[in-house]
């Protein structure tokens, strides 16, 4: 994947991590191999971006994303030891240390080294923030053109079973599992479906269906995490009088799409061309996608003065 690429060239003149309250060299950001989180899965994050926009670095929805961090962390009663703020100048501190203009951020939490066994007990609740250069998700030419993926054999878990709108560590052997299985049969990404059958999303994306110049996405009950990238472009449908539905999507449903887009805090708007080899549309980037995919860039990159309250300056 073109994203992890770049990140491996880049790392090597990144200098800094935040962990625990301390600003540690990159390469000594370690923690025990004991650790309950790494046994477990018992950790939450995030996926942020800062944008090098016409008025400067910004973080992108960072109140949004700092928020659901510590939501996630709600049902595994895990306290995280540092307030909102201080994860926010945190976060910008480790910006200009990097000295970063555009760059994916990561926090995460998680419990770490104290004793092992399912019920993390006395574990402490560790908290690190890194930030790396990273481009197009899925690469800088599927923004334009598409990319294909395949419906994957492994379902979404239920909400009744994990709490699917938390962000958390373990549950992402799901989007692993369904990702790979994509890649193996030479498909850029899946579609993962919930257990009744419908469309949920994609393995680190939510997914979208244009039909008559309408968009249809998955409602919350269809077990998906509730996107903030998703959000942004139902926010800005709406601006444009595009309506919007959150319902129930069939798969069948998908290959009779007039378009459809993944959206993602890494994916951005990214137009998906075939579904199972079906093409979608006239398997290019639909009008509609590409109307919606120009509002982002156009408001990601400040190149218009909408909601400036979404941005935290670095």
């Amino acid at each position: 994947m073109p994203g992890f690429d770049e990140m491996r060239a880049e790392r090597d003149s990144l200098d800094t991590i935040w962990m625990n309250g301390e600003f540690t060299d990159w390469e000594d950001a370690t923690t025990h191999v004991l650790t309950h989180g790494l046994h477990y899965g018992t950790g939450v994050f995030e996926g942020a971006r800062c944008y090098d926009t016409e008025n400067g670095p910004a973080l992108f929805r960072w109140d949004a994303h700092v928020e659901r961090l510590f939501d996630s962390a709600k049902p595994y009663d895990m306290e995280i030891p540092f307030s909102k703020d201080e994860l926010t100048e945190a976060t910008l501190e480790v910006i200009r240390r990097n000295d970063l203009e555009s760059c994916y951020i990561r926090p995460v939490a998680y419990y770490g080294y104290h004793q092992l066994g399912v019920s993390p007990g006395d574990c402490p609740t560790d908290v690190a923030i890194a930030a790396w250069p990273w481009g197009a998700y899925l690469g800088e030419e599927a923004l334009q053109n598409g990319i294909d993926v395949m419906i994957s054999s492994w379902r979404k878990h239920a909400s009744s079973q994990i709490p699917t709108n938390a962000k958390t560590n373990g549950l992402y052997v799901n989007s692993l599992l369904a990702g790979e299985e994509a890649r193996r049969n030479g498909y850029e990404e899946a579609i993962v479906l919930n257990k009744e059958g419908n469309v949920a999303e994609g393995p680190g994306e939510n997914i979208f269906m244009v039909r008559d110049g309408e968009l249809y996405t998955p409602s919350l009950s269809e077990s998906i995490l509730d996107g903030i990238t998703r959000d942004t472009v139902i926010t800005l449908a709406e601006e444009r009088d595009i309506p919007v539905h959150e319902t129930a999507i069939s798969r069948g449903e998908l290959n009779t799409a007039d378009e459809l887009f993944f959206t993602g805090s890494a994916a951005e708007v990214t137009p998906i061309r075939k579904v199972d080899n079906v093409v979608i549309g006239d398997g290019s980037r639909g009008p509609v996608t590409e109307e919606l995919q120009s509002a982002f860039f156009d408001l990601v990159d400040r190149r218009t003065d909408e909601h400036d309250d979404w941005f935290t300056y670095v």
